[in-house]
């Protein structure tokens, strides 16, 4: 397949944009083709005869490999109960009525990263018929971005999944770079990837605005993704970068400095002491660091249309907008600029978001990909094998499902087997897993790939760690402050019993080869009693195997203990593919075989269920 697609600009030659000002690419080119700016943009009316112009820069995030507004685990139009549309050929409506409505050289698109992982599209393209094969495809989401006519994105954390060599295949792949100043080459310390692009609009008073877009990504993926990065490259702070860039960037001329940083806005982190940097650093950079106008924010799902922050140095606010993940809403950012001694000057910023659900999808995308989707589909149809019954995730989150245990169990057996022979392999083996997905379910009959998948919607693989009795008791208790605490008498609603602190469903752990309760009328801290293992007393020097994923292996969630535990056994196969060659070997799904009752909420003694 070609990698020249309708609509695709010149390709950008990225050597340009490390340590100076583009001189060359798509930001020059988008200046030169666009002309004038139209009146209405550039000298709103009242205005007098000062100098001055508008412009907006729209942003998406958290896209997770979304083209189309469609479900491959369901197999059908997406839908959720908000009734959400997902996907870049709705963004490309979205754009295209922007761009219409402001003039095409009075726009810029970005995007906060965690582009290349998340459905099976994107996995289809990074597994079964990876992008970095010899004259392997071109990946459907540079494709889609290409055409759409994105200027820049910050890379995510997710975009190391699937390791360097396919970043870089996706990297060469796209007509605009992938920044993260942040990510730094472990040999020399200096930039792996583009800090920054910067580009020029041409204004109707003959002086040029002068864009710079620094992008961020997260410092956690020195831990999450261990094996793809360590040796490779390292990922300081953001907002350590920020300090060292942004004044480089004004140095430069910049009239307006944006940051493109995945990186949410709370503060905190989930990684505890195991990276010296705050994850979710947004806020703490618009307050920290001078000299910046506005925040593309990403990384933690949440939407905010728009938030300001005060900047501690200069007084100044400083503008953060981040739109909901998958391509549900496209972030505006609205720039209002006067001429001032000799330069521009930024009079005011605004932010908004728009919804998808509000437009159709963008033909021009969904036909230039609709050979790839209808692969896609084809592939998660195929048939495995069968189950004897059907098994569903939907109450999975508050009581003991068979379609959890269904993974505990094919982790620990992958463990057994390959710890068997060897030191360990006397040792008894547990297993951790959550509830991924409340929608996942396997159906009685035939299984199909897109229903195992459905069930891990994440690109972990498995590992084995050694624990103790007290670290399991920990570890156990750290995963029950899920639970709202809920005093015992009167009915409980499971629909406001979890995601206490806002903890997501894949941050609770059930470990399947022990039984336990979970008190929820207690005080997170003291909730788990009657641990046991083959119905003794689990003592605290007792040892056992965790069969655990990587990102709580590698300290994701801040979970006690098992970041520091000694790995006795690690895989590079997704755990997703080995729950999939599990049933195509084994041929059938019988719950009976592994389905039982190892933990469940109390209240004092009192089953709550």
């Amino acid at each position: 397949m070609s990698s020249d697609t309708p609509g695709r600009r010149t390709r950008l030659d990225r050597r340009a944009f490390l340590g100076r000002t583009a001189a060359t690419g798509a930001g020059v080119a988008l200046a030169g083709a666009v002309g004038t700016a139209p009146a209405s943009a550039a000298a709103p009316a009242g205005r007098g005869r000062e100098k001055r112009y508008a412009f907006t820069v729209m942003g998406t995030t958290d896209l997770h490999g979304h083209v189309y507004n469609w479900d491959y685990f369901t197999d059908a139009e997406y839908d959720d109960a908000a009734h959400n549309d997902v996907g870049l050929a709705k963004i490309s409506t979205l754009v295209n009525q922007v761009r219409e409505a402001k003039g095409r050289g009075n726009t810029l698109l970005i995007d906060a990263g965690d582009t290349i992982q998340g459905t099976q599209l994107s996995y289809y393209y990074a597994r079964i018929d990876p992008i970095t094969g010899e004259g392997g495809p071109v990946h459907p989401m540079a494709q889609a971005m290409n055409t759409i006519g994105y200027d820049a994105a910050a890379l995510g954390n997710h975009e190391f999944n699937y390791g360097i060599p396919l970043l870089r295949a996706f990297e060469r792949q796209c007509d605009f770079p992938l920044l993260a100043a942040n990510a730094l080459d472990a040999r020399t310390d200096r930039p792996a990837f583009a800090p920054y692009w910067t580009t020029r609009l041409r204004t109707p008073h003959g002086r040029d605005v002068k864009v710079a877009v620094l992008g961020l990504t997260n410092p956690g993926i020195a831990i999450w993704d261990r094996n793809n990065v360590e040796g490779r490259m390292t990922f300081d702070g953001l907002v350590e970068q920020a300090a060292h860039w942004v004044p480089r960037l004004r140095a430069m001329g910049a009239d307006v400095v944006l940051v493109s940083a995945h990186s949410g806005t709370s503060g905190e982190s989930s990684y505890g002491d195991q990276v010296p940097y705050v994850e979710n650093a947004s806020a703490l950079v618009a307050r920290q660091v001078p000299g910046i106008d506005a925040i593309l924010v990403g990384h933690s799902h949440v939407e905010i249309a728009e938030a300001r922050v005060v900047n501690e140095a200069t007084g100044r606010e400083v503008v953060l907008s981040q739109p909901l993940l998958w391509g549900e809403r496209l972030t505006t950012f609205d720039f209002e600029l006067v001429w001032e001694r000799g330069h521009w000057t930024v009079e005011s910023v605004s932010a908004g978001v728009l919804n998808s659900n509000t437009v159709p999808e963008d033909p021009r995308i969904t036909g230039l990909l609709a050979e790839q989707h209808a692969r896609v589909v084809a592939y998660v149809n195929q048939v495995i094998g069968t189950a004897t019954e059907a098994m569903s995730a939907a109450e999975a989150a508050w009581r003991d499902a068979p379609i959890v245990d269904f993974i505990n169990h094919v982790q620990a057996e992958t463990v057994r087997e390959a710890l068997a022979g060897g030191e360990y392999a006397d040792l008894p083996v547990l297993s951790q897993a959550a509830c991924f997905s409340r929608s996942a379910a396997i159906p009685a009959g035939e299984v199909t790939i897109r229903d195992v998948a459905g069930l891990y919607v994440y690109e972990n693989t498995l590992e084995a760690r050694l624990i103790t009795g007290a670290q399991l008791r920990d570890y156990l208790e750290f995963s029950a402050r899920y639970f709202v605490q809920t005093p015992a008498g009167g009915a409980v609603d499971p629909a406001s019993l979890t995601n206490a602190d806002g903890i997501p469903d894949y941050n609770y752990d059930v470990v399947g080869g022990v039984t336990y309760d979970i008190d929820i009328a207690k005080a997170p801290g003291s909730r788990i009693s009657g641990l046991r293992f083959q119905g003794e007393p689990i003592a605290d020097d007792a040892e056992f195997v965790l069969a655990v994923n990587n990102y709580r292996a590698g300290g994701g969630g801040n979970f006690p203990h098992v970041a520091d535990a000694e790995q006795v056994w690690s895989n590079s196969e997704e755990i997703r593919n080995t729950i999939i060659a599990w049933v195509q070997q084994t041929g059938q799904i019988d719950p009976s075989a592994f389905a039982s009752v190892d933990w469940r909420l109390t209240r004092e003694g009192t089953p709550v269920f």
